[in-house]
């Protein structure tokens, strides 16, 4: 069967998409953990001061926003690590499921999908927890870097 070239390129995208899958998975399983450590530390060494731009807002979006520009413009450095981690992990996830729409591979979708939810999920805990200090927020958290790394170790793992 003589294919066109329009889907032969087609096919050779996606081919070229669906071949980065892995190692990309590898890599945010990687910085999914060294961003557990860096909360670890955050969590047992670095005291988030009660009063900071952002802390108890009346508007959730607009005082999680002067809270992580806080983190990372003058904030404490093992939280700025956390905080700029987290935003690489955002960006890496979202171009895994990019990569994984376009290779048109459900599987590596659904992987990526879940992994984005838990980077998100984890993200928006991370927030509240700055923004009002509650614990509960970090074991929130916990769940979604669970839900994560579970999600990108089964791609790792299980999915060709």
């Amino acid at each position: 069967m003589v294919q066109s070239p329009a889907i032969r390129a087609a096919s050779g995208a996606a081919g070229v998409a669906a071949r980065g899958l892995r190692p990309l998975a590898a890599v945010l399983l990687g910085l999914l953990l060294v961003e557990f450590l860096a909360g670890m530390v955050v969590n047992l060494w670095i005291l988030v001061p009660a009063a900071h731009p952002g802390a108890n807002p009346a508007n959730y979006v607009t005082g999680s926003a002067a809270s992580v520009a806080w983190v990372i413009g003058t904030g404490p450095l093992a939280l700025r690590l956390h905080a700029l981690l987290g935003l690489l992990l955002l960006i890496l996830a979202v171009w895994m499921l990019t990569r994984a729409l376009r290779a048109g591979r459900p599987p590596w979708t659904a992987v990526s999908v879940l992994g984005l939810i838990g980077v998100v999920a984890a993200g928006f805990n991370g927030a509240s927890f700055l923004d009002y200090g509650r614990q509960s927020s970090s074991f929130l958290m916990l769940i979604a870097f669970l839900l994560a790394s579970g999600a990108y170790a089964v791609g790792l793992y299980q999915t060709r």
